[in-house]
């Protein structure tokens, strides 16, 4: 199957709507939970799922490849999320965060040259276009008043965290065992996060309601297990590039969840944005005939 065959599959769209809940997960979830204590809950759910199903399956480990594997995993999983879920916690809209989250694909296409690939003309074109789409879906919402620096550090912080992640994977362990790879990626990044969340944070102030234990589950099976899965197996077939360039489609998709969920409106402006982030990609994951 060729790449640009690929990308029409359920798998990308399958991919993009799990990832896209991730923001929905974390206005369900952050309100009975510090954000560290959550994603160590969250890693640990992971954890006591596939470790069980690695030794009974005896799946088979990434000979020589598990520093690289355990680094990527840090930067993908730790970095990202306890960014991204920090900055939501100190205030930090769902709008503001998936634009700067969303400059993604521009720093890996900068990047590229870096793992061995080449961004054409028109997929750089696709970019820009997506990146234009994105601004203008969360336009409406993005505001910097009142938002405090620690809150804008931290979404750069987990940009730049996924970025280098997902270039680190490409170019040193795009091949390996999602069962036992992904358990190395999320014991790594207990282990990060552990000493942060203890020093920081209060296991007394987690509030086990029925909205929290949905948004572990959910975090857990949808997004840390199925999300996460598909995304490894894009990295593992495609370029970078392409593969990121998907998170473009990631705000409209929240701002349609959001709208259906919690009445969240958006206009005529919304809509535009929406189709100029699908132009986008389809510029950059089409293949040149």
């Amino acid at each position: 199957m060729s790449k640009s065959a690929s990308f029409l599959s359920p798998v990308p769209v399958f991919f993009v709507f799990l990832w896209s809940t991730g923001f929905i997960v974390a206005k369900f979830g952050l309100p009975y939970a510090p954000p560290l204590m959550f994603l160590l809950l969250r890693f640990a759910g992971v954890l006591a799922i596939l470790a069980p199903l690695v030794l009974l399956l005896k799946a088979p480990w990434p000979t020589g490849r598990i520093g690289h594997v355990a680094i990527a995993g840090l930067l993908l999983q730790a970095g990202y999320l306890s960014g991204v879920w920090c900055a939501i916690k100190l205030g930090m809209p769902a709008g503001p965060t998936a634009l700067i989250v969303g400059m993604q694909p521009i720093l890996t296409a900068i990047s590229a040259p870096l793992i061995g690939e080449t961004v054409r003309p028109r997929q750089w074109l696709g970019l820009v276009f997506g990146l234009g789409g994105v601004a203008l879906v969360v336009y409406a919402k993005v505001t910097l008043i009142g938002l405090s620096v620690e809150a804008i550090l931290l979404c750069v912080f987990a940009l730049l965290s996924i970025t280098a992640g997902t270039l680190y994977q490409k170019r040193y362990c795009p091949q390996f065992d999602l069962r036992t790879g992904t358990v190395i990626q999320f014991a790594a990044s207990f282990v990060a996060v552990l000493p942060f969340a203890v020093y920081f944070e209060q296991w007394s102030d987690i509030q086990w309601t029925g909205a929290f234990l949905g948004a572990l589950a959910w975090s857990v099976l949808a997004l840390s297990i199925g999300a996460i899965f598909l995304l490894f197996a894009l990295i593992r077939r495609s370029d970078a590039t392409q593969v990121t360039s998907l998170l473009y489609l990631t705000p409209p998709t929240t701002a349609v969840m959001a709208w259906l969920m919690f009445g969240e409106a958006f206009n005529a402006l919304g809509l535009a944005g929406m189709a100029l982030a699908v132009a986008g990609v389809i510029f950059v994951v089409k293949k040149a005939k």
